[in-house]
């Protein structure tokens, strides 16, 4: 149990404010109460700036992942270079222009002390008017997101930066912003296999590092809880039915979509039972110490202990490749 007390933080990763590492986040590195951070527009300032903090995260931990989202267009945290939004590369319909676009994001990513890029995204683009995905995505057919996430993928990897792709199950036939409400996906599970679901497939055939969630309502595959906190979503139709054993993140816990309807504690229950491995919490301290606190409680519990247990043994694999 000791030894398992040390490994929980690693099922966390938590986003601060500021341009320097907070003590209370050098301090739960050290001591392994969160395995990584997440940096946005907000901690970066300039190349030398953002070199110094992160060089601060791994002194703090070496192991940490160090995390971003760089997927290009209106998603970039990091402006030094311009970077077209997917949906400009998804027209060129060119595996080769995208696993370029991979590799050119991760060596600049890689550089900066990056490990972890929140990319490709994944999601097919069928509804116009939706514009939380929007341009966001390579493309309204999925075979074309296939390809063309794969290529980006592998260009990540290829620049040492591990890629992660999103957001699980499917988020480009919504209208809504899961960070503002709960979006629902009403396809039945013939269309969701052919179209939201099939980029992943392809994904997974291609061992992705990582799968990020969606807070979405999908009735077809669990009319009562968001995929994020489902386990008919994430360990029946994820795990079991498209055999993915890699790593699961969840979309940030603070997103309205499931902060409004979940307390912290039900959103970290029904997310360890549904099989996730990371849980993301982007901006508030209280809440990542609580969720530590949290996992803590359920690691008293056998049941939960044996799920603490193999999501540790993932996302300790993970991060062994980091260091090869």
């Amino acid at each position: 149990m000791k030894r398992l007390e040390a490994e929980i933080g690693q099922l966390l990763i938590a986003g601060f404010s500021g341009h320097t590492l907070p003590q209370a986040v050098q301090n739960a590195l050290e001591n392994r109460r969160i395995g990584g951070v997440i940096l946005f527009a907000r901690n970066i300032a300039n190349v030398k700036q953002v070199t110094k903090l992160t060089e601060s995260i791994l002194k703090a931990a070496p192991t940490a992942f160090i995390s971003v989202d760089q997927e290009g267009g209106r998603v970039q945290r990091i402006r030094e270079r311009k970077i077209p939004p997917m949906f400009s590369i998804g027209q060129q319909n060119d595996e080769i222009l995208a696993e370029k676009v991979g590799f050119e994001i991760a060596s600049e990513l890689a550089k900066l002390g990056f490990n972890l890029n929140f990319a490709p995204c994944a999601d097919v683009w069928t509804n116009p008017k939706n514009q939380v995905i929007g341009d966001r995505s390579f493309s309204s057919d999925p075979k074309v997101v296939a390809r063309l996430s794969n290529a980006l993928a592998n260009g990540l990897k290829r620049g040492n930066v591990l890629p992660c792709a999103k957001h699980f199950p499917g988020h480009g036939d919504t209208l809504l912003d899961s960070h503002l409400a709960l979006p629902t996906v009403m396809h039945d599970m013939s269309r969701l296999e052919k179209v939201e679901l099939a980029p992943f497939r392809s994904l997974i055939r291609q061992k992705i590092p990582m799968i990020m969630t969606a807070h979405l309502l999908v009735p077809a595959i669990d009319p009562e809880l968001p995929i994020t906190l489902s386990k008919l979503g994430i360990s029946r139709l994820l795990r079991q039915k498209m055999g993915y054993d890699g790593v699961v993140i969840s979309d940030d816990l603070e997103m309205k979509a499931i902060a409004d309807r979940f307390t912290l504690k039900q959103q970290i229950t029904l997310g360890l039972h549904a099989e996730i491995d990371i849980f993301l919490i982007c901006h508030t301290q209280q809440k990542w110490e609580e969720a530590f606190k949290i996992l803590q409680e359920l690691a008293e519990n056998p049941e939960d202990r044996t799920l603490i247990e193999k999501a540790v043994k993932r996302v300790a694999k993970l991060k062994l490749s980091l260091r090869k």
